[in-house]
């Protein structure tokens, strides 16, 4: 017999409801410091010769705050929400496709087992891999057209559906829409890494506590993810390097892969380039993660609390039916033969 005798106290989708919840609040609230972040890690850092004879049609940025300035002044309070729409349609598919298959496989796990243990922080990195490998498929092409919108200047700004097209009607076709699939792929270990995280660390400062207070389901989220961004920065700028236009010095030839996108940082900005927007970047990480987690400890409880309601009900709809039956069957007239 597996280990959990019990039903979940949730079915997949609520899990996923809530997670995608969590994300969508999450991402709202510091959708600017995405963009920003986005736009450091697309740009190539320039030549002390290129600050004088400028021919690239995009700003450049030298820090966080310059850039926030720079398209404040460029664009007003709204083009730091630049994409917002097709971000967020992005972050609720990948994460309702996320947290629904991690609790499927989770389940799986456990029910697979004969001895009740917590699973290992090896198996956790392993179930999440999964887990998002399967939502990454699914969702991103959706994270293809977000990334192209973050990185368009003013004058070339296309709304979620032009976008779109024009990748398809781009060099690689509707397979357009999956670059970065193998960058993507090996990113998995990020969150991966962040639940693995997460589990291990809830039961080390948490020991034995089954619902988290808000503060304490920040505080894990924060520090989980900080150290999954910091373990896979390169990949991630390779991978938005991947679904931007290319930079001016590929004279518009895309990049075949991550690899290449990793060497050709190296070798305009040394190996710290490969870190760039790392900044902002942790900062988005630990406010998501921590809202994140924050508000999907409560949604659950929420849906836990409708679901008892709702089979409360139904048993008392049982019984009564019950009742009614016993009742319609004793004042039922005796037939003799």
């Amino acid at each position: 017999m597996g280990v959990q005798s019990k039903p979940a106290p949730l079915p997949p989708w609520g899990f996923a409801v809530a997670g995608a919840t969590g994300a969508v609040l999450a991402n709202t609230l510091v959708y600017p410091l995405d963009i920003v972040k986005t736009r450091l890690q697309v740009q190539v850092k320039r030549k002390p010769e290129d600050a004088h004879h400028d021919s690239h049609p995009h700003q450049h940025y030298t820090s966080t705050w310059d850039a926030i300035t720079k398209m404040v002044a460029e664009d007003g309070i709204k083009g730091l929400y630049a994409g917002m729409n097709g971000a967020l349609i992005g972050v609720a598919s990948t994460n309702f496709a996320y947290f629904y298959w991690y609790s499927i496989v989770r389940e799986l796990y456990f029910k697979s087992k004969k001895v009740p243990t917590p699973p290992s922080t090896a198996t956790e990195l392993v179930l999440g891999a999964v887990a998002g490998a399967i939502a990454q498929v699914f969702t991103i092409p959706v994270a293809v057209v977000t990334t192209r919108q973050q990185t368009q200047s003013k004058a070339e700004r296309k709304g979620l559906i032009e976008t779109a097209r024009e990748i398809i009607d781009g060099e690689d076709g509707p397979s357009g829409l999956w670059r970065g699939l193998k960058a993507s792929l090996v990113l998995v270990i990020n969150p991966a890494i962040t639940y693995g995280a997460y589990e291990r660390l809830k039961a080390v400062l948490f020991p034995g506590k089954a619902r988290l207070t808000a503060g304490e389901a920040f505080l894990l989220g924060a520090m989980s993810k900080a150290l999954a961004t910091i373990a896979t920065q390169p990949l991630i700028v390779a991978k938005v390097g991947l679904q931007s236009k290319p930079p001016p010095q590929r004279q518009g030839k895309h990049f075949k892969g991550f690899v290449e996108v990793m060497q050709f940082i190296v070798k305009h900005e040394g190996l710290l380039g490969l870190f760039k927007g790392i900044g902002p970047q942790i900062l988005k990480g630990l406010l998501v993660q921590g809202i994140l987690m924050m508000t999907k400890e409560r949604m659950e409880l929420v849906f836990i609390l409708l679901f008892r309601y709702i089979r409360q009900l139904r048993s008392e709809q049982l019984a009564k039916a019950a009742k009614l039956a016993a009742k319609a069957k004793e004042t039922l007239p005796l037939t003799t033969k």
